[in-house]
C-alpha cells in the first residue's frame, strides 16, 4: 500500500445529514421521518409517547446509529429546549429542523373549557414552534447553514366557523416564519413555510365535513421533503387546495359567509 492509498483511507467520511422532527409519533412526522429515512438521512425524532415512537422506529429496523428518539413535550418550553440541546450535543446540528408538532380541536368562545383550549392551542402550534427553532437558531446563524421548516395549514389562509383557534395558530405560523425569513437570510439560513392542505391523519379522521383533495400522508411528505430541499420559502401542498383556498380568500365577506353557512364544525374537547 503506498502513502498516497492510506491518505485516502484515512479521510473521513462526513455523516449523514440530519433532520430533527418534532411531533414524529404519527401522522404527518411519522411520515416525513419514515421518508427522510429512506432517503439515508440520520433522524432526531421528538414525541411526548417516546415508547410509542420507539416501537414504530424498531418496526421499521431503524438503525440505532441512524435514529434517536428524545421525549419531549412542545407545549413546556423547557422540555422542547432540552430536546434540541440534547439532539445537538449527541448528534450535531442538524440540516433540517422541522416544527410539526400541533393540535386541532374544535372551539365555542362562549364555552369556558374552550378559552382553555385554545390557550393550549397557541401554545403548542405557536409558541411550541418557536421554541422548537431555538436551541438550533444561533448555531446554525454561526454555521451559516440549515434549514428551519414551519408547518402551517392551509386554513391558515381563511377562518372557518368552529375552527378559530387552529386557524389562527396556523395564520400566525405563516406570518411568524415570514419574519423569521428575514431575519435569517443574512445568514444564508433558509426558512420554508408548509401549508398542508387535507392529510389523512388522526387530527383528521374525525372530521364531519368533507376535505377536498385528501391525500395520504405518505403523499404529503414525498412533496413536503421536495419542496423543503428546494428551499421553497412558501408552498401549499396540494397546489390544488392551494388554489380553492385563493378563491375562498377572494370571495367577499357576504359570499363566503353564505358558502360557509350550516358547515359542520370542528369537534370540540372531549366531544
Amino acid at each position: 500500500m503506498t502513502v498516497h492509498d492510506r491518505r485516502i483511507m484515512s479521510v473521513a467520511v462526513p455523516p449523514a445529514p440530519l433532520v430533527f422532527i418534532t411531533g414524529a409519533s404519527s401522522g404527518i412526522g411519522q411520515a416525513l421521518a419514515a421518508q427522510y429515512y429512506a432517503a439515508g438521512w440520520r433522524l432526531a425524532l421528538v414525541a411526548r409517547r417516546v415508547a410509542e415512537m420507539q416501537t414504530w422506529a424498531d418496526a421499521q429496523a431503524m438503525a440505532a446509529d441512524r435514529c434517536t428518539v428524545y421525549g419531549a413535550d412542545v407545549q413546556q418550553i423547557d422540555s422542547i429546549v432540552a430536546a434540541g440541546t440534547a439532539c445537538l450535543q449527541r448528534q450535531g446540528l442538524p440540516d433540517v429542523v422541522i416544527g410539526n408538532a400541533g393540535i386541532s380541536e374544535g372551539v365555542d368562545t362562549g364555552m369556558r373549557a374552550d378559552i382553555d383550549t385554545i390557550r393550549d392551542t397557541f401554545m403548542t402550534n405557536n409558541v411550541g414552534l418557536a421554541a422548537t427553532f431555538h436551541p438550533f437558531v444561533e448555531p446554525m446563524r454561526q454555521a451559516r447553514r440549515g434549514t428551519l421548516v414551519g408547518i402551517a395549514s392551509v386554513t391558515a389562509i381563511r377562518g372557518l366557523p368552529g375552527h378559530g383557534a387552529y386557524c389562527a395558530s396556523k395564520a400566525a405560523v405563516v406570518s411568524y416564519c415570514e419574519s423569521l425569513r428575514g431575519e435569517m437570510r443574512p445568514f444564508s439560513v433558509k426558512v420554508v413555510t408548509l401549508l398542508p392542505g387535507y392529510v389523512d391523519t388522526p387530527l383528521t379522521r374525525s372530521n364531519a365535513y368533507g376535505m377536498p383533495f385528501l391525500m395520504s400522508a405518505q403523499t404529503f411528505a414525498e412533496l413536503a421533503c421536495k419542496a423543503i430541499a428546494a428551499g421553497a420559502s412558501y408552498r401549499v401542498i396540494p397546489w390544488q387546495m392551494g388554489v380553492l383556498a385563493k378563491l375562498l380568500r377572494v370571495l367577499p365577506n357576504a359570499i363566503f359567509d353564505r358558502v360557509l353557512a350550516g358547515r359542520a364544525r370542528k369537534k370540540r374537547r372531549g366531544e
